[in-house]
């Protein structure tokens, strides 16, 4: 063993450069395999909980777009079929806005108010046999905003689902950030000099023949602290994302609620056809105006095909009891996570703890030979502290956890 590089001794050795390059491939894949069962269980309950809100979210806008196509079944029944494509467009952007999509809330609101109006108007303001040509149509479209047919009842809608989808857009995507936080402090990228420590303190050991013998308490916290100095430094943008997601759950319950504007997304359409209906003759008048005499194509509109019941019954009983249960269940999330606050702080003592170093009182390993007790300097958590460390040198911070520490920053400010 002339030629080893890190598990060099003065006493007889056992290892060749082959045998200790393969050591040096596994001390890395211990730790990091380490790294991962210590965070299997955080990440298990983020992950599960975002799939079981998104998967929640999903049926909420099913059921809220049943219930708007209701209202077109029960009290419009025959501008139902056409109407009840709109809803559908509607719901769909609503999903993808809540899903991270780059759309506009004021934007899709308008749209479904301006696309539903040359319907309402065709079949309860100027009723007719046939449909709207799609010239007409166009022009009505266009002059919605102006004529405001359903009063302030689309401006309510943009406040109302403004203040509900946003933060539980905002919920998810930071959902999703602490999974992408805890993948990329799992798949760390060791340094050479922290890689070289690491074998030295895992492997080189063996090389003499001390199978058994555990590293030094204060020896391994130094290699670990220094080999994880950068993850360290996540841990106060990591407190203030869970503090933050527990002050955004304020505003996701009660009145602006995203279960309670959805589910009654219905009544606030069926208000807007209410007031369209009773300005129809003054809406008749302005439309004469801008759009001209009402031109029609010879088209029957279709009935109402759509089945509420049976769809209705069984999303109605899923969220009987979802919808007092939600705010439990993002509380009782929050909660859960509230106990992994100081996960990143004192992650290299829980490692060193719990399995890589030897209890105190017993004979451990100080990177050259079995002694009582280690005996250098035991530096801190973080990269400032490392300029002491005896046993590993760290150069900077990892811009991967840079990156990462600068995606915390902006949800909590989101």
């Amino acid at each position: 063993g002339v030629d080893l590089q890190v598990c060099t001794s003065k006493n007889p050795t056992c290892c060749t450069k082959k045998m200790e390059e393969t050591y040096q491939i596994a001390a890395k894949q211990d730790i990091q395999q380490v790294l991962q069962t210590s965070s299997a269980t955080l990440k298990f309950l983020i992950s599960r909980n975002a799939a079981d809100f998104q998967e929640t979210f999903e049926m909420l806008i099913r059921l809220a777009e049943n219930y708007t196509s209701t209202v077109f079944c029960s009290a419009y029944r025959t501008m139902a079929a056409e109407a009840t494509v709109h809803v559908q467009e509607f719901f769909t952007d609503v999903g993808l806005f809540l899903f991270g999509s780059d759309v506009s809330i004021e934007e899709f609101v308008n749209r479904f108010f301006d696309t539903l109006f040359p319907v309402v108007y065709n079949h309860v303001i100027s009723p007719g046999p046939t449909g709207v040509s799609l010239e007409y149509a166009e022009c009505l479209r266009v002059v919605r905003r102006d004529i405001r047919p359903f009063g302030s009842i689309p401006q309510k809608a943009i406040g109302l689902m403004g203040r509900s989808l946003l933060p539980s857009r905002t919920f998810m995507q930071a959902l999703n950030l602490g999974i992408e936080v805890i993948n990329t402090t799992d798949h760390l990228h060791f340094s050479k000099d922290c890689s070289r420590a690491l074998l030295r303190m895992q492997y080189c050991p063996h090389c003499q023949g001390l199978m058994l013998t555990k590293p030094c308490m204060g020896y391994c916290l130094n290699i670990i602290r220094g080999c994880l100095a950068d993850i360290a430094e996540v841990d106060l943008h990591w407190r203030g994302y869970i503090q933050s997601l527990e002050e955004l759950l304020g505003a996701l319950s009660g009145s602006h609620s995203i279960e309670h504007v959805l589910l009654n997304f219905h009544s606030l359409v069926h208000d807007a056809l209410g007031q369209a209906q009773i300005n129809g003759p003054e809406l008749s008048e302005q439309v004469n105006k801008i759009c001209g005499p009402l031109v029609r194509k010879p088209k029957q509109s279709p009935g109402c095909s759509f089945d509420q019941n049976k769809d209705n019954q069984r999303l109605t009983m899923f969220f009987r009891d979802s919808e007092e249960t939600l705010a439990n269940r993002r509380k009782e999330f929050i909660s859960h996570l509230w106990l992994y606050r100081a996960f990143y702080s004192n992650l290299a003592d829980q490692l060193c703890g719990n399995e890589l170093a030897a209890a105190d009182g017993l004979p451990c390993w100080n990177g050259e030979d079995v002694v009582r007790s280690y005996t250098h300097h035991v530096v801190g958590s973080g990269i400032k502290a490392q300029a002491a460390n005896p046993e590993v040198k760290v150069r900077g911070t990892d811009p991967v956890i840079n990156q990462i520490i600068d995606k915390l920053k902006h949800v909590i400010q989101v």
